[in-house]
């Protein structure tokens, strides 16, 4: 048994730390968070199902990382205004969070009846979410974006979705303004037979480390008894992220627990965000079975070793 197979996250003994009786308004379910750190508080933005079957995006704070307060309103409903009314007319979805340039950049799914589409929102306490644009045509989600500029552009990672939903790979995109982007390629495909054989996205903003962008990610296996999502981990060129130096060949983290295989869609951890303590811990949140959120913890540079061994 290789080493790499032992280095899996911890999960926290106190999950689910966010359910739906958490949330202080009417909702289906709660899931996907992304997350951020700033002076010593923890924010999460929680895709939140509302009573009619749209998601909105809930915010959560703590001191602690593992115990949230959730706000009474919801911190961004689908938008009245065009251009974004259209294309969030059935909501706003798993939002992944990153710190640039002195603020909060959020890339967010708008979703409607044409498909997922890419849209982009920044804050600067949390409290106030002002968006900038819609990134991407449609059926194109699961962005995450570069905390620092790569050759001078902004730089995402997202996932195209391409032959009615048969190929869906991470491919790397690059933008002088955030909202066109252009310059594509692939980064990493599907692997036949592996844990990640059906589908792949990023799941969180990638994270710089002395060995190079480390991304965890989100890949699918359909199976007899329908989907299941798990967490793994690349590390991509510190120069050309567009190349993998490696990648995991176990996920760091699988439904195991009955919050993560029994809920609104069985066997289902799928992370938005994650925090990276000054220890070297990396705080991953997660959504457990699409009806809860939950956080494992895994040092850095185990994350590091399960992609180049």
């Amino acid at each position: 048994m290789s080493r790499e197979k032992r280095l899996q996250a911890r999960r926290y003994e106190g999950n689910p730390i966010i359910c739906m009786e958490d949330i202080p308004f009417n909702c289906n379910t709660v899931f996907n968070a992304g997350a951020a750190k700033a002076a010593g508080e923890y924010f999460l933005l929680l895709r939140i199902e509302l009573l009619d079957g749209r998601s909105c995006l809930g915010l959560a704070r703590s001191r602690d990382g593992y115990r949230f307060e959730v706000e009474d309103e919801p911190v961004m409903m689908p938008s009245d205004e065009e251009p974004f009314k259209t294309y969030e007319a059935r909501g706003v979805e798993d939002p992944r969070i990153t710190e640039m340039e002195g603020e909060f950049l959020i890339f967010y799914t708008a979703y409607s009846k044409y498909g997922p589409r890419v849209g982009l929102a920044k804050t600067g306490d949390f409290r106030t979410i002002e968006r900038v644009c819609l990134a991407s045509e449609v059926e194109n989600k699961d962005a995450v974006l570069f905390p620092e500029r790569i050759g001078g552009r902004y730089a995402r990672l997202d996932r195209p979705i391409a032959f009615g939903g048969m190929k869906a790979d991470i491919w790397i995109s690059y933008s002088d303004d955030l909202c066109h982007w252009g310059g594509s390629r692939v980064v990493m495909e599907v692997r036949g037979g592996y844990w990640d054989h059906d589908r792949i996205g990023a799941s969180v903003p990638p994270i710089k480390t002395e060995s190079g962008w480390l991304v965890i990610y989100h890949g699918v296996k359909n199976v007899a008894g329908g989907p299941i999502y798990r967490l793994g981990a690349v590390l991509l060129d510190p120069e050309d992220p567009s190349k993998v130096v490696g990648r995991s060949e176990y996920p760091i983290l699988s439904p195991r627990e009955l919050y993560e295989r029994i809920g609104d869609v069985f066997n289902v951890v799928f992370s938005c965000g994650a925090v990276v303590e000054d220890t070297g811990e990396v705080k991953i949140y997660y959504g457990a079975a699409d009806t809860c959120i939950c956080v494992a913890t895994m040092p850095i540079e185990e994350l590091v070793s399960c992609c180049i061994g």
